[in-house]
């Protein structure tokens, strides 16, 4: 019983630890963004629900289905006939083919809120926090 309550604890530590994590980057990432876009307070304003409503609909897409799909495809890549891997693909297709339409609409929705310039300022801000993230995570793992 004790082992039981102690591996609770532990699952409950790592997953408040996770969620604060998750919360700090993402502290981050409107930091980061609202910097390089340098977004006036009426831009902001409209621009930010805008963009948090996208990353939720992005990451219920990445986080759910993407992820359940690859999942699948590592669980059962070595038994999965010709019929599983082709439905594998076609759910994987349309969970892209999703996300690449939320972007579409996603762009579509910014054009009259924040200039040209700013969309494309904000996808280049998107790729330069990313790889910063990775690179921040690749020097505590060596370090």
């Amino acid at each position: 019983m004790k082992k039981l309550l102690i591996l609770l604890v532990l699952i409950v530590t790592f997953n408040v630890s996770a969620q604060k994590n998750r919360e700090r980057i993402k502290a981050l990432k409107v930091s980061f963004i609202t910097e390089q876009l340098d977004l006036s307070q009426q831009e902001a304003q409209k621009f930010w629900p805008i963009y948090n409503e996208y990353e939720n609909e992005t990451s219920e897409i990445r986080f759910k289905e993407i992820r359940s799909i690859r999942k699948e495809i590592r669980d059962n890549l070595q038994t999965m006939s010709d019929d599983d891997a082709n439905k594998l693909i076609k759910r994987l297709n349309y969970a892209e083919n999703k996300m690449h339409e939320l972007r579409l609409a996603f762009s579509g929705k910014l054009i009259g809120v924040i200039p040209s310039k700013k969309i494309i300022l904000l996808k280049i801000a998107e790729e330069d926090f990313k790889r910063k993230m990775l690179d921040e995570f690749k020097n505590r793992r060596r370090g």
